[in-house]
């Protein structure tokens, strides 16, 4: 009898998630580069949350070359860091698959890839314009690499709190994919002087941009050392994942 009353009553319905909101948006960003967890908002209202990560990673890629003269059109016009984005996204989704991670598709590596853009709007102040050109290169060298090391430990902190890696994992999924990241760009030579600075800057090509330059080719040479030994780790890192030991 309890049954048959209890299968009339009609279910109550869920309630509709909140509608969008940008401030909501911005906050969970925040959020997101101060490391810590953002609300449900930011995955349920995720092509919105992407198009935010896009057109900040369009706007970086501007800022990061609209005072360049080394720059081409489309450098200039912010295509490269879009591009740069889908590429690396692509990479860290294929790279770090083996391993096994939670929570693992493209569409969160990439919406996380693109939340990873704001702080390289700090490429975008023309520090040369009221500093003199060394002062000016110390700068920039320094905001390559607070821009870098944020990144980086977003990143970390991704594939523990997200993806849920092991600390070994976690570890060798971080530094590869940065170690080949950084020889194919010191390959393809991307900002024209990678390799001109191994062999000497003549006094005309110098920029605000060159010890900046500068970091690149030393941690290129220390990515290009330690690869091997960093693959080695990631294959061993596949295997203990297929045997479920981590």
């Amino acid at each position: 009898m309890n049954s048959n009353v209890e299968s009339t009553v009609p279910a109550t319905p869920e309630p509709a998630p909140p509608p969008f909101s940008f401030a909501v948006l911005l906050a969970d960003a925040l959020r997101f580069l101060s490391f810590r967890p953002p609300s449900p908002a930011l995955l349920r209202h995720w092509p919105e949350s992407l198009g935010f990560g896009l057109v900040v990673t369009w706007l970086a890629g501007i800022g990061r070359y609209w005072d360049n003269p080394r720059a081409e059109l489309w450098q200039l016009a912010g295509l490269g860091s879009v591009a740069y984005v889908l590429v690396l996204s692509s990479l860290l989704w294929l790279l770090i698959a083996p391993l096994r991670p939670k929570h693992w598709s493209f569409r969160n590596v990439l919406l996380f890839v693109t939340l990873t853009s704001p702080p390289a709007l700090l490429y975008a102040i023309p520090v040369e314009r009221f500093l003199d050109m060394n002062s000016a290169a110390r700068v920039n060298a320094w905001f390559l690499a607070i821009v870098a090391l944020w990144r980086v430990a977003l990143y970390a902190n991704f594939l523990r709190r997200v993806a849920r890696l092991a600390l070994f994992p976690a570890v060798v999924a971080t530094v590869l994919p940065l170690a080949l990241i950084i020889v194919v760009l010191a390959m393809l030579n991307l900002e024209h002087v990678v390799f001109s600075i191994m062999s000497g800057i003549s006094p005309s090509d110098v920029s605000a941009n060159d010890s900046a330059y500068q970091i690149v080719v030393i941690t290129a040479s220390l990515s290009i050392l330690a690869s091997p030994v960093l693959l080695l780790a990631y294959l061993g890192s596949i295997y203990h994942a297929r045997l479920g030991r981590w």
